[in-house]
């Protein structure tokens, strides 16, 4: 049994690996992947998440090549769902093109059960002050398989509804302690004002399993919705999803950024942290962004609140960036020296000190939220992403039972594939080139496929 529990079902490896090839065929030419050719046995090939903290950490990278003179790092720097598909065809099929790969807790344990990770547990007790026991507890959970962990948090995170506090002031209106997703729709008709350049709120409408499916599964589990029955049987056109997909799309449409079908994380952060909109739903990771002075115009302005709900309470999600070692890389010594040092305490000083304390990567390890000068930085939100992702349960996401857990995804390999199909419906829905009705309808059949695969092993 892993850490996820009884429900969890790891192996369908060949069906994972049948897919990697078919992306990596279809995603060789990929504009800014880099080369993947290694630069010579002293070189570990990293891969990694654009996302800001990542690039903190290429642009600190040149402070480990100094400590350790014998290594030479090389990066591959991809836009998320571009990573998720080229590191999952790499790793899959044994590539060995990479000897550090960013991942989360949707792979860690499965792949570990695949035999396609290598276990971090001796090198992290092998490596003075590491202490995976600062980590916080729901992560290291999360990245574990049978008790070893596979994969170490770079960050973590779960979600909560960013909010212009000033704006709310000016309108009159008070952002409740726990807001209803119906609540949240009244605030964004209310503070829409398409004349000054603001929308009334940003929420995820690009394509993409992560993407747009992060914050509409929170959605559709809090509505009372669920994928599938105990029974493996779709309910993607249930009339509790269609209720959440409808409202989700409704929102973003009537009061949402322009170009929603387009806009992933780093379209709203931007969309917020210039002050081009009144609120944004996603990942607490986004403070990193939104109160960096150097980049923000909204530092100070934002109010942090738990993820909205409707029926089901605590809908925020549990998400860790990590990084591990395939266990087709010839240089495991190597790539765990390069991955305690970006995720050990001193990285996270290092950060503060030197590019501020912004920019420190969230939500990883406790002894993060005792540092003075980041508890002062971060009072407006650290003990609210603490609280969060405590409150997150992915082993019980939704109103009703289901044989699945995760919370903002299904734990189950042929999610990637499902997930990205579904979440191309919903993006043409939010584009308005279909009806959700359409959407769900379709979605329903890639979820029946699903399903008929596990109702057969029963």
């Amino acid at each position: 049994m892993t850490e996820y529990g009884p429900r969890y079902r790891p192996k369908r490896t060949r069906t994972l690996a049948a897919l990697a090839v078919t992306t990596m065929l279809a995603l060789s030419g990929c504009a800014g992947a880099g080369s993947f050719t290694s630069g010579g046995g002293d070189t570990v090939t990293i891969a990694m998440v654009s996302n800001s903290q990542m690039q903190d950490a290429i642009a600190l990278s040149g402070e480990f090549e100094r400590e350790n003179p014998g290594t030479k790092l090389k990066f591959v720097s991809l836009s998320e769902n571009e990573a998720r598909a080229k590191i999952t065809a790499s790793v899959a099929t044994g590539g060995g093109e990479f000897d550090v790969v960013m991942i989360s807790n949707f792979e860690t344990p499965q792949w570990a059960a695949n035999g396609w990770l290598v276990d971090l547990s001796e090198h992290a007790r092998r490596t003075p002050g590491y202490d995976t026991e600062d980590f916080i507890p729901s992560l290291r959970k999360s990245l574990s398989y049978n008790g070893n962990m596979y994969s170490v948090p770079f960050y973590g995170e779960s979600s909560f509804l960013m909010y212009r506090k000033d704006l709310f002031e000016q309108a009159g209106l008070a952002m409740p302690a726990d807001p209803t997703w119906e609540q949240v729709a009244d605030f964004a008709a209310k503070l829409d004002d398409p004349a000054d350049g603001r929308s009334g709120i940003c929420l995820r409408g690009k394509p993409g399993w992560g993407e747009s499916l992060a914050p509409l599964n929170t959605v559709i589990n809090t509505f009372g919705g669920r994928w599938f029955d105990e029974q493996w049987n779709a309910q993607l056109t249930s009339p509790e999803v269609v209720r959440a997909v409808q409202f989700y799309v409704d929102l973003v449409r009537a009061h949402g950024e322009p170009g929603a079908s387009t806009s992933g994380f780093s379209e709203c952060a931007t969309q917020l942290s210039q002050g081009n909109t009144a609120m944004w739903y996603d990942a607490t990771s986004a403070v990193s962004v939104l109160e960096d002075p150097d980049s923000s115009k909204v530092v100070g302005k934002i109010g942090y609140v738990p993820a909205p709900v409707a029926q089901k309470p605590n809908s925020g999600w549990l998400y860790t960036w990590s990084l591990g070692i395939p266990t087709s890389s010839e240089k495991p010594d190597a790539a765990w020296k390069f991955i305690s040092w970006m995720t050990g305490k001193p990285y996270i000083h290092m950060v503060g000190e030197r590019l501020g304390w912004s920019h420190v990567p969230p939500g990883s390890r406790l002894s993060t939220y005792e540092i003075p000068e980041y508890r002062e930085t971060s009072k407006a939100y650290g003990e609210r992403t603490l609280s969060a992702m405590a409150g997150a349960d992915p082993e019980h996401p939704t109103v009703q039972p289901v044989p699945y857990t995760g919370v903002q995804f299904l734990t189950i390999p042929e999610f990637q594939d499902l997930g990205t199909r579904v979440s191309q419906q919903i993006s043409a829905a939010v584009a308005g080139r279909i009806s959700v009705r359409d959407a769900l309808e379709q979605a329903q059949q890639y979820a029946d496929t699903v399903g008929k695969s596990y109702r057969g092993k029963q």
